[in-house]
């Protein structure tokens, strides 16, 4: 780049999408504007909430703004007023109306948390601890008007490992996705187009946001299926099931070998080493609990308060 520095106007709101900003202000480009969600009611209170994206720009003296949407005409004029030569987006949440994805010079640029074109859509990291896959990754994408379905200009990719949850494999990919990014920017400041491969034809799945129903344990199931649902829906919305009659939420467990014709859910062994539960095939392993409007405890603690489960 010369004459002058690279404008860039971020666009993210959640966790995620911090670490991306930071980026972005490290590189050397000129960051002059960020567009995060509106406030939303947050916490037991339910009181106005900004976004950790919202928190991270105000904190270091960046233009924010906050549209409900990017579709009226007077919003689109606004964001074209800030003369961005790129426009970077890290899971905003809105849609992008194609007149908004020819603003910029350079076009838009998305980080998205999956290997494209597998995991298209909202809840990427948890779908892929969900099917078991063995490897996650974050891909720079140059946006379109589909979803998700830009060429990738730069991935970078991680093994998923069995002891990995939602939340180490989004804080994880976070530091990825800021890496990829950063070495995006670092090479269109010297003057290099990325080149841009387009996905795949094949292999497009769909990640489709999370639903709190789905946390809900179903033990005629397979043991593995239980364990990854365990997994994936840690942080949020937590695994939930019952051992003999009493619901709790579930944080971790894992599936073990086990030959048994007990009905689905019910306790098989119960001691020191975690709460056994009978599924579809194999067994679940529960080993931290938390019983409603208490504290994760582990399955020991709990069964001090249970003793009549300790069994095997």
């Amino acid at each position: 780049m010369s004459g002058r520095r690279l404008r860039v106007v971020f666009a993210g709101t959640p966790e995620f999408s911090v670490p991306c900003l930071e980026a972005c202000r490290a590189s050397g480009a000129e960051v002059v504007a960020v567009y995060t969600q509106p406030d939303r009611p947050a916490g037991r209170g339910r009181q106005l909430a900004e976004s950790p994206v919202k928190r991270a720009a105000l904190a270091t003296g960046l233009a924010v703004e906050q549209p409900e949407s990017l579709k009226p005409a007077e919003v689109q004029q606004r964001l074209a007023d800030y003369r961005p030569d790129l426009l970077v987006v890290v899971a905003y949440g809105l849609i992008l109306p194609r007149k908004v994805l020819a603003i910029p010079r350079l076009g838009c640029w998305n980080v998205h948390a999956s290997v494209l074109p597998r995991w298209r859509g909202a809840a990427p990291i948890q779908r892929a601890i969900l099917a078991g896959d063995a490897e996650s990754g974050v891909d720079l994408m140059r946006m379109e008007a589909g979803l998700d379905t830009g060429p990738v200009l730069l991935e970078r990719r991680t093994p998923i490992g069995r002891d990995d949850t939602g939340g180490s494999l989004h804080d994880r990919l976070a530091t990825l996705g800021a890496e990829v990014l950063a070495e995006g920017l670092r090479r269109t400041l010297a003057g290099e187009t990325l080149a841009a491969t387009p996905q795949p034809e094949t292999g497009v799945t769909y990640a489709h946001k999370l639903d709190k129903a789905e946390a809900k344990l179903d033990f005629s199931r397979s043991a593995i299926e239980l364990e990854r649902q365990v997994r994936a829906f840690d942080p949020w919305p937590v695994a939930a099931g019952e051992i003999a009659g009493e619901p709790l939420r579930i944080w971790a467990a894992r599936a073990i070998e086990a030959d048994h014709h007990a009905a689905p859910g019910s306790v098989l062994a119960a001691g020191r080493d975690g709460i056994d539960l009978a599924c579809g095939q194999g067994a679940l392993r529960v080993t931290t609990v938390q019983r409603a409007g208490g504290r994760r405890i582990g399955a020991a603690d709990y069964l001090n308060a249970r003793p009549e489960l300790r069994r095997g």
